[in-house]
Parts: structure tokens; C-alpha cells; sequence
């Protein structure tokens, strides 16, 4: 009896451990960078998941640190914007933490089940981590926030970002965890010594990120700064509008082209003339391409006034009335719809219209350039960054607001996730963000100009245009995951458990 009760004792304590290690995650990832302190977390996880018998839970509280207590910024926004209480704003967030928790469960118990207490763990952990990373991103539309591959952002190994991308470079931390987990069991130091060499070795002879050669072009991005409470009430209409005057006028003799957020005109400007004309008068003062986010209506809902309509980028040349459109293609789920099979949940956005996805190619052409576009969510989504590089652009154009998360980390999450996108393609990216973090992002994935988040102002700066092919652009991610298919069969054909200590 009391050996049983220690060995429960002692699980707890696991649990509660690598319940922590996964809480640890947030900070590897943006604003606070410490991806040293997720291979440490990986490691101590790993260390535990193959001396547990419970591998799946060991897993699962690992998994429900990192999501579960890594996004508790969104409780803020389902309090503030979703209309719950806190109380229950905060179930909500568990919710998300305890379905994304599957992920790294699954991750744990797959790695141990294949490589069955052999040396191929080493191999087998990785490997696993580029196909449920992978599949993070796409089951049930996917959503590979903090995804493990961001964390070779500003280290000598973010070449790769460019050959296998964001899901196959998780196998880059992922092995170098688990060759620290393993180093110190005789049973293992033999496979792990040559693992990490191999690790410095890869690492080492990253390939270098693109450097393009083309004629730089100035950008200003115009952050708004408006806040969410007012974003769409009519009485801060005209403020909205002059406020984005006034900062564009300040740069447009200086600027070839002007980038203004998300939804920066928060209305139908195809239901107000006189707001419509002005705009167009005031691009064609300024004699400068105008890209901004706003709304276009695409039908009327039968017995209904809200109408059909997409949120997307507008390009709007000078002496030109007609305007140019490209909508936005992933939307966010409870965001800018509700899934069809849970139809009782309500959106958080005002109910301004029913978002549709759009099916165009992502794409706005001047006489010159092949802009892409990836509005906000899309952003975290490789796929989406490719498909417009396969249509042509030259150029990334994010547009975003993340005034939805308030001062939190999760604006800093999403501008990572678009300095991955950067070194994917091989192209600048150009954000604009109504509270920040703007910026211009090279395709090396470093940040080239850029302001404080939360002010009102204009990043300006030069990107050039780039039609280079990346091995990642070409392939996606077929390469890593069939590396990691191979690894995986390769443990289930060969492997050789360890004898009983």
C-alpha cells in the first residue's frame, strides 16, 4: 500500500514538473526570446517521458502548460470583446489550452510507442515533432501559433527556415533537447554524442538567407493607433479618417508607396459616396500607390440587412477610380465566423457583416510590382505566404490589428511569425499594424525599420522586390515530412530495445 501511494506521489510530482516545463515555453517565444529556455524545457520533458509509464499524460501536462497557461492574454480578449465574464473568459482559455494539450501528447506517447525504449528516441522525438507540428497547423484549419520552428529566428540555424520551414525546422530544437535529455543514460550517451555533433555540425553549415541585388523602394507603413473600443463607432469615424490623413500626408512626397492596417476604413466604403470620392482625391494628392485594409461587400444575405462581405486589401492608385481588391482567404473561427457545427457560439467582432473567404490568388499587380497580400491571421500560415509567391508577388504585404490582445505578448507572437514567412519566401515582408508592431522585415527575417507598438506614427523605410525561388517555396513541406516518415520507419524496421538495467 505505501509503495503504491509513493509511486502516485511521484507521479503527481511529474506532472506538476513538466506542467511547469511546458509553462515555461511562452517565454522562448516573443517579446521575451529565450529560446534556450524551451530546448531546456524540451529536455527535462523528454528526460521524465521515457523513464514514465504514463507517457501520454506526462505529455499532456506538458502540452497544457504551453497552450493552456501560454494564452492567457485571450481571456482579456473573449472578456472584453467576446461579452463573458472573467470567470468563464477563463474556462474558455483552458478549453483552447486542454484541445491544443493533444498536440504534445500526442508528440510524447508517439515517440515512445515507435521507438519502443530504444536508442531511436533520439531520432523518433524530432522526427514526430515536424509531423504533429505540421499537423498543428492544418487539422480543424489549423492553428500553429508559438509554432516550434519560430525558435531558430535569430540564431545561426534560420537558414534553414528557407529549405524545410517553419515545421520541419522544429526538428531543430526538438533533436538538441533530446540529445541533452539523453546524454547522461549510459543506455544512450553513445547515439547522443554524435546527435549533438551532427545538431552543431547542421547548425554550423546553415545556408546563408537571400540578399537581393534589386532597386530599393521606399515604404511608409501608417500605424493608426486606434483603439478597439472605438475602432467601430461612428462617432470616432472622422478622427479614424483624418488621423490616417495627417500622418500619410506628412510622407507621401517621400514615400513610393503607402501601407495603411487592417480595416483602417472600418465601413463599406461602397456605402459612402462622399467618403469614397475623398479618398480618392486625397491618393491622388499625395501621387502614391495607397494599400490600406478595409471591407467590400459580395452580396445580401437573403431576409437579413447584414450583407455577404469580405475583409481584405485595397489597392488604390492615383487618378484611377477604380480600385483594386483582394480578400482575405483563412478566417478566424468565432472571430470572422462560427463553425457550422457549433452554431450557438457568437462571433467576437461587431455583427457588421457575414465574412466569406475569398478564392482569388492573394494578389495586387501595379504597372511594377506583384504585391502578395496576408491579412493578420493569415500571417502564422506558411501555406498561405507560398500561394501568393506561386501567383507572382514580389513583395508580403501583412496587414493586421492586433489591438484585440491589448498590451500582451501575443502581438509580438504574430510579427515572429511574419519574419518566418520572410526567410520561407525569400521576399521582404511589409506589416502594418494599427497598434504595432510594424515593421519592415528583410527576407533574412531580421527586422529592418520598425516604431514602438501602442503610438501613433509611420514606419518608413526601403525593401526590394525579389523573384527568387527558395528551396522551401519550390518543395513545401513535403522534404522534412518525408525525412521524418523515413526516421520513423527506419525505428519501427530496426529498432532494439535496451536490456533491463
Amino acid at each position: 500500500m505505501f509503495m503504491e501511494q509513493e509511486k502516485k506521489k511521484i507521479k503527481l510530482q511529474q506532472l506538476i514538473l513538466t506542467f511547469l516545463c511546458g509553462a515555461a515555453m511562452q517565454f522562448s517565444f516573443s517579446p521575451y526570446d529565450l529560446n534556450w529556455l524551451a530546448v531546456i524545457a524540451i529536455a527535462i520533458w523528454a528526460q521524465l517521458l521515457i523513464k514514465s509509464h504514463h507517457p501520454f499524460l506526462i505529455s499532456y501536462a506538458f502540452g497544457f502548460g504551453w497552450f493552456g497557461l501560454g494564452s492567457w492574454w485571450l481571456a482579456d480578449t473573449f472578456h472584453l470583446y467576446g461579452g463573458l465574464n472573467y470567470p468563464l473568459a477563463y474556462v474558455c482559455v483552458a478549453l483552447v489550452g486542454a484541445i491544443l494539450a493533444f498536440f504534445p501528447a500526442f508528440w510524447g506517447w508517439l515517440s515512445v510507442r515507435i521507438a519502443s525504449n530504444s536508442n531511436w528516441i533520439i531520432f523518433v522525438f524530432p522526427a514526430t515533432a515536424v509531423l504533429i507540428e505540421w499537423l498543428r497547423g492544418h487539422l480543424f484549419t489549423g492553428l500553429p501559433w508559438t509554432s516550434l520552428g519560430n525558435l531558430i529566428l535569430d540564431t545561426p540555424a534560420i537558414g534553414w527556415a528557407g529549405v524545410i520551414g517553419v515545421y520541419g525546422a522544429a526538428f531543430i530544437p526538438a533533436l538538441i533537447a533530446i540529445g541533452l535529455a539523453t546524454f547522461f543514460d549510459r543506455r544512450t550517451t553513445s547515439t547522443a554524442v554524435p546527435a549533438l555533433i551532427f545538431c552543431i555540425l547542421f547548425v554550423w553549415f546553415s545556408p546563408q538567407s537571400v540578399e537581393l541585388e534589386g532597386k530599393e523602394k521606399t515604404v511608409s507603413l501608417v500605424q493608426g493607433n486606434i483603439p478597439q473600443d472605438v475602432k467601430w463607432d461612428r462617432a470616432f469615424l472622422t478622427e479614424t479618417m483624418h488621423r490616417y490623413d495627417n500622418l500619410s500626408t506628412a510622407v507621401a512626397d517621400s514615400s513610393d508607396l503607402l501601407i495603411w492596417p487592417e480595416a483602417a476604413i472600418p465601413f463599406f466604403l461602397s456605402r459612402a459616396p462622399g467618403w469614397d470620392q475623398w479618398l480618392k482625391n486625397r491618393v491622388t494628392l499625395w501621387n502614391q500607390p495607397l494599400l490600406f485594409g478595409g471591407l467590400k461587400v459580395t452580396g445580401k444575405k437573403e431576409s437579413s440587412d447584414i450583407p455577404n462581405a469580405q475583409n481584405g486589401l485595397f489597392l488604390q492608385m492615383p487618378s484611377q477610380g477604380e480600385r483594386h481588391f483582394t480578400g482575405k482567404h483563412h478566417l478566424v473561427p468565432f472571430g470572422e465566423y462560427v463553425p457550422s457545427w457549433l452554431p450557438w457560439l457568437s462571433k467576437l467582432v461587431p455583427n457588421i457583416a457575414d465574412f466569406q473567404a475569398a478564392e482569388n490568388g492573394g494578389v495586387l499587380t501595379t504597372s511594377d510590382t506583384i504585391f502578395g497580400s496576408l491579412i493578420c491571421y493569415e500571417s502564422i500560415f506558411p501555406e498561405e505566404a507560398r500561394s501568393r509567391v506561386t501567383q507572382g508577388a514580389q513583395v508580403l504585404v501583412v496587414v493586421t490589428n492586433d489591438a484585440w490582445y491589448g498590451k500582451s505578448p501575443a502581438a509580438w507572437q504574430h510579427l515572429q511569425a511574419a519574419r518566418m514567412r520572410a526567410v520561407e519566401t525569400g521576399r521582404y515582408v511589409l506589416r502594418a499594424a494599427n497598434t504595432g508592431v510594424s515593421a519592415i522585415i528583410a527576407p533574412n527575417g531580421n527586422i529592418k525599420a520598425s516604431i514602438p507598438w501602442w503610438t501613433q506614427g509611420v514606419v518608413k523605410g526601403t525593401y526590394q522586390l525579389s523573384n527568387v525561388v527558395t528551396p522551401y517555396q519550390k518543395w513545401g513541406d513535403l522534404p522534412p515530412l518525408m525525412l521524418a516518415g523515413l526516421l520513423i520507419l527506419a525505428a519501427c524496421l530496426w529498432r532494439k530495445p535496451w536490456k533491463k538495467q
